[in-house]
């Protein structure tokens, strides 16, 4: 579609004109697990490009059977920004999502409230990168901690830009790049494999008597450092790991990604080849970690015979330049930073295809309402549009649009991606306007091309249109000042952190005097057994049903 063309007529959660879709016959409510991958870049893998030599069997799995969205993006390419977009479907300055800093205000409704009121039992294990006194928004259960601060201590300053804050990204992790026995990544998502595992053996346990669940599984891998366990190292020693294809010169990349290379403190200095390899290598590796854990959160679903009757999604926060054009980690727009993952598998409903339509995270919500035939009179108005109807072969509405408010920026940098066409504008950066059909890799922007000039123009018109992008840098200064002072205020004195404490009962767990032995263990054992040792488990979506054969 050009991008002065108008949008497909259809609602705001975009549903096109065409045949009803909602009036099908009723459905057992399913249950869902959303597994979640940080910093995977989508234009890496085998399911987006077949000469990919990451090997992911279970999500090329999951995307042969299922529905898979060949464009889609992050709303803001950034850890808590990007997630607070996706589970409120909501825009970054709509919610002052701003930075890894910001706090989520707790009367914006989640996927995780919009479920519940819909009798879901919502749970959390693992990376959402809540800030604030609410580290719930929603979700009824979290399983784990999280891996980064609840606190304000993130917070970025447009007022002393030139200042590289400590907790700024620089380039150890990849000239450290390689194998480990251990790391911080490994701990962490070894406790939510285990925590989430739990989770689907006493929901199987609990018998027909429970709500459906929707369990939302949140790993740290592929996020650098780029380290991996040796096993996973050593799977790719006989694979050719290639460079990035394309190398910029610091002098001639666009102002935005001058201003990345030093908050990464890149500026001036070069990588050298050897430690390029290793981190891609390690990159792959963890790749390949997450992929294990897809399948073995599969085959827990079998075992328990769950999994006809489960929704399994896909997705990820944002992606990793890894090299490419010469930039490192995310915080721009281009693909590798920008597009993720996204796949809806649900055979027993869905039958598979390809989505080439853009669409981002933000629609998850209005999505994840349709799925479960939710009540659409309850949603309250939003940034996303449901991909309800691309799961049934009908077309969407080609388009995003995108916030980045992030280390690396002294003002608003927005996106429009809309067919062939992605336009990034900010009020100190260059404008850059790509034809993605005939220049995938965004090498030559077309802002100042003769045959281009009009194109960039009306895309220019509608940021004005779309955006107050001097209103917006306000706010956005005004709240990192607040945060600061707050910050600044709470070290002084007791100390309250944020950050989640599991839950985590003894004396519930396990054998305990208060519980009557053979009880406990006919609860724990799965599938049961009656007194003569003969299974009473049927493949009941939600576990334990009777004795065999009534």
């Amino acid at each position: 579609m050009a991008p002065h063309a108008e949008s497909p007529r259809g609602d705001r959660n975009g549903f096109l004109d065409g045949p009803e879709i909602h009036n099908q016959k009723p459905f057992a409510k399913p249950n869902i697990l959303y597994i979640m991958a940080d910093q995977l870049a989508a234009p890496l893998l085998k399911m987006h490009d077949p000469n990919s030599l990451i090997q992911t069997p279970n999500i090329d799995d999951l995307s042969k059977t299922g529905v898979t969205f060949d464009n889609a993006y992050c709303n803001s390419p950034l850890c808590a920004p990007s997630r607070f977009c996706m589970v409120t479907g909501q825009l970054p300055g709509k919610i002052g999502a701003y930075d890894n800093a910001s706090h989520l205000n707790a009367d914006i409704p989640t996927y995780a409230h919009y479920l519940r009121t819909e009798g879901y039992e919502c749970t959390l294990a693992g990376k959402m990168h809540f800030v604030g006194p609410d580290q719930l928004h929603g979700f009824e259960n979290r399983l784990t901690s999280d891996i980064y601060p609840g606190d304000f201590g993130w917070a970025v300053n447009w007022d002393d830009p030139e200042t590289r804050q400590e907790w700024f990204h620089n380039m150890l992790s990849v000239t450290q790049a390689g194998p480990c026995v251990r790391s911080n990544q490994l701990d962490f998502d070894e406790e939510v494999m285990h925590k989430s595992k739990q989770y689907l053996y006493n929901y199987v346990r609990g018998g027909d008597a429970k709500p459906p669940f929707c369990l939302t599984v949140s790993l740290t891998h592929p996020h650098d450092p780029y380290a991996i366990t040796k096993d996973l190292w050593d799977q790719y020693e006989d694979v050719e790991i290639p460079l990035p294809k394309n190398e910029i010169r610091q002098e001639d990349q666009d102002s935005h990604s001058k201003r990345v290379l030093q908050c990464i403190d890149l500026w001036g200095k070069s990588i050298p080849k050897e430690a390029i390899l290793r981190a891609r290598r390690a990159y792959y590796a963890a790749c390949t970690y997450v992929d294990n854990q897809v399948g073995i959160l599969r085959k827990v679903l079998r075992d328990c015979g769950l999994d006809k009757n489960t929704i399994i999604m896909f997705s990820g926060d944002h992606g990793d330049m890894l090299g490419e054009r010469s930039m490192w980690y995310k915080m721009s727009w281009f693909e590798n930073s920008a597009r993720v993952p996204l796949i809806i598998n649900y055979p027993a409903r869905f039958a598979p295809r390809r989505v080439k339509e853009s669409v981002s995270t933000m629609d998850l919500l209005p999505t994840l309402l349709d799925l479960v035939e939710g009540n659409r009179k309850n949603l309250l108005p939003m940034d996303g549009r449901s991909l309800y109807p691309a799961l049934h072969g009908q077309p969407l509405i080609d388009e995003v649009f995108g916030e980045y408010m992030g280390e690396g920026t002294v003002s608003p940098l927005v996106m429009i991606r809309r067919g062939r066409f992605k336009y990034i504008y900010c009020l100190d950066d260059d404008p850059l306007l790509y034809d993605l059909e005939n220049d995938p890799e965004e090498l030559k922007s077309l802002v100042n091309d003769y045959n281009h000039v009009a194109v960039a123009l009306r895309f220019e018109n509608e940021v004005h249109q779309k955006w107050d992008l001097n209103d917006l840098k306000e706010k956005v200064m005004i709240s990192q000042r607040m945060r600061r002072l707050c910050w600044k205020a709470l070290q002084i004195g007791q100390r309250e952190h944020w950050d989640w404490q599991p839950k985590d009962i003894a004396s519930e767990k396990y054998i305990r005097s208060h519980m009557p032995l053979d009880e406990l263990e006919l609860r724990a054992r799965y599938p049961p057994v009656d007194a003569q040792g003969n299974t009473i488990f049927t493949n009941h979506p939600h576990g334990i049903a009777g004795a065999k054969g009534e």
